[in-house]
């Protein structure tokens, strides 16, 4: 649990940066999307985790996925068929049961970096929110509560401009272009530095993170 501690006390910091300075990130994506999955592990959360004063990450996790009103109810059709619909509901409930980012991201990066994504809620939590029980996740899963989350995740999704054609889907300070995508994919931690217009933090002076040799997108 030491990556929860670091972010607890970056997060309780007498000086902290206003929400107006920080580069804000959303990322629109699939759970079971290999790519996504490999942007999460080796991008976005290490560099949240050395840079968790100067971003605010969005998490939106439906992708490419098609959604359908069945007399009432929210229907879902996804890329990689229904376990990703499943665990996509998982980490759409986990962001909404869980109080701030620092909360559930380690629990979300955890499970992307399992081999099998679904099955590991249980040792992911236990590991890192043991005081959520996986009942309570489910039942919002199984639930009402999971297929609105979902149909919200839909709507911001599907109201993205320009649309997306892709996932990870990534859009920065209100902006997405071709650019911006292929650097945050190949170097996120050295392009949030160079956008955050503040006193740039020791992390920054530094040197980066490895950057991928190659970037990977699942096609809508």
């Amino acid at each position: 649990q030491v990556e929860e501690q670091c972010l607890d006390y970056y997060n309780h910091k007498d000086v902290k940066k206003t929400n107006d300075e920080k580069v804000n990130l959303e990322l629109y994506y699939e759970s079971l999307c290999g790519g996504c999955r490999s942007f999460i592990a080796l991008q976005l959360y290490p560099t949240f985790l050395m840079l968790p004063d100067i971003m605010n990450v969005t998490l939106v996790p439906f992708g490419n996925a098609q959604e359908k009103n069945v007399s009432g109810k929210w229907e879902y059709e996804c890329q990689h068929g229904p376990e990703e619909c499943y665990g996509n509901t998982i980490e759409a409930c986990l962001i909404h049961l869980l109080p701030g980012i620092a909360s559930y991201f380690p629990i979300i990066d955890c499970m992307e970096m399992s081999p099998n994504c679904t099955a590991a809620l249980q040792p992911c939590l236990q590991a890192l929110k043991p005081d959520l029980p996986v009942k309570t996740v489910l039942d919002c899963v199984n639930g009402d509560l999971g297929n609105k989350l979902m149909h919200a995740n839909a709507q911001q999704t599907q109201a993205l401009d320009p649309p997306h054609q892709y996932v990870p889907w990534l859009v920065i300070n209100g902006k997405h272009d071709d650019d911006l995508q292929t650097r945050a994919q190949k170097a996120l931690f050295n392009l949030v530095c160079e956008l955050y217009k503040g006193e740039k933090p020791e992390a920054c002076t530094g040197k980066g993170v490895t950057p991928l040799k190659k970037e990977s997108v699942c096609l809508n």
